[in-house]
Parts: C-alpha cells; sequence; structure tokens
C-alpha cells in the first residue's frame, strides 16, 4: 500500500510510539497515511486504542518477526 510518510519506531518502548505517531500524523493531510515500524510487543494493542480514541483509521498491522508495521490513515 501506498504510503505518504514513514516513521520508524524501533527500538522505542510505549508510549513513545504513539507520540511519535501522533506527531507523525498531524503533519499529514487528511487522508494520507503513515507507515510505522515498531518493536513494543505492546504496539499492536497501543495503535488499535489509539485509532478508536483520534478517529484516525488503522488500515493494516503485520508482524515480520520481531518487528511490527502498521499503516494509519489521517482521519
Amino acid at each position: 500500500m501506498e504510503f505518504q510518510k514513514e516513521l520508524d519506531a524501533r527500538g522505542l518502548n510505549c508510549p513513545l510510539p504513539i507520540l511519535k505517531a501522533k506527531k507523525a500524523l498531524a503533519e499529514l493531510q487528511s487522508g494520507e497515511v503513515l507507515r510505522i515500524m515498531a518493536t513494543d510487543p505492546g504496539s499492536v494493542r497501543d495503535f488499535q486504542a489509539f485509532a478508536k480514541q483520534t478517529g484516525n483509521a488503522l488500515l493494516s498491522h503485520a508482524q515480520h518477526g520481531t518487528e511490527f508495521v502498521f499503516l494509519m490513515q489521517r482521519k
């Protein structure tokens, strides 16, 4: 899937991936997509909750070994 911005949050623990994603999403236009890479196992639950709270869409999340990749679309 196409994305407009990428955020490398690997090696960061909660709540830093969420805080960095919030800042990155704020820099995007409505409808644009942010790709986030993280290694914190709790980030799956965190990004699901973040999407519900903010109204931004969590388009997908996948795990590749110890790495998690999320695609979020700004509302």
